[in-house]
């Protein structure tokens, strides 16, 4: 069935809830993108650790059959994948803008939203690094090796294509924040986790740094986060 106009226009003021972990990078993604929108949120803290995984619940599942987060309930709408829920956000609440105006700069920006999303983090994704110890005993520092070089990888790639472009500004892409550095901070930060050498990567460093002084992303660190464990 075909939404009529003034189904999406009242879904516009429905409450969005997000199904989160704190230090999710898919997760990070979209509350970047929520803050970015100024929409308010309340979240659902989903434990990825504890008791073997709270997303492996029955409860869970019946949010979401994939036992992923992020997960975000606008109304009775489940809108899972984090790409998607991006655009989902950017064709309900068009201001501000995460996609650019031109077809030409929004196959960039998706481009290397993805770069991140589809290439980067499938690879050291925690149900991967589970698998990899529990039924191959593949040890810690193998473990985190195969992190870093997957990142590594990836981040060459991803230097190459924002350094010296002309179309690469203060973010990704131009002046103002969108959807590839909502996708670029939150692997950033899983970077340093595994102790990549950002320095190898000034043009990624130089974004994320312009990124991380904006309320928007800060409010998104997952240090900030309810279910963050104190520090100590």
């Amino acid at each position: 069935m075909v939404a009529r106009r003034g189904d999406e226009d009242a879904a516009v003021s429905e409450t969005l809830q997000l199904y989160s972990y704190w230090r999710s990078s898919a997760a990070y993604r979209v509350r970047i993108g929520l803050n970015l929108k100024g929409l308010a949120y309340d979240l659902v803290p989903v434990h990825l650790v504890r008791g073997g995984g709270e997303q492996h619940s029955s409860e869970f599942r019946a949010v979401n059959p994939q036992e992923l987060v992020p997960v975000l309930a606008h109304g009775h709408r489940l809108l899972g994948q984090s790409l998607a829920i991006l655009e989902y956000l950017d064709e309900m609440w068009p201001d501000p803008p995460l996609l650019p105006g031109t077809a030409r700069e929004r196959h960039r920006v998706r481009a290397l939203a993805q770069l991140v999303a589809c290439d980067i983090h499938p690879l050291n994704n925690l149900r991967v690094l589970q698998y990899l110890e529990q039924e191959w005993s593949v040890p810690q520092p193998e473990r985190d090796e195969w992190v870093k070089h997957w990142i590594v990888r990836g981040f060459e790639a991803a230097e190459s294509l924002l350094a010296d472009h002309p179309s690469t500004g203060t973010f990704c892409e131009g002046n103002e924040p969108g959807m590839a550095d909502c996708c670029l901070v939150p692997q950033v930060y899983n970077a340093r986790r595994f102790g990549v050498d950002m320095a190898a990567f000034p043009t990624l460093a130089r974004i994320e740094a312009a990124c991380l002084v904006l309320p928007a992303f800060e409010a998104a660190r997952p240090e900030r986060q309810p279910d963050a464990p104190a520090p100590g």
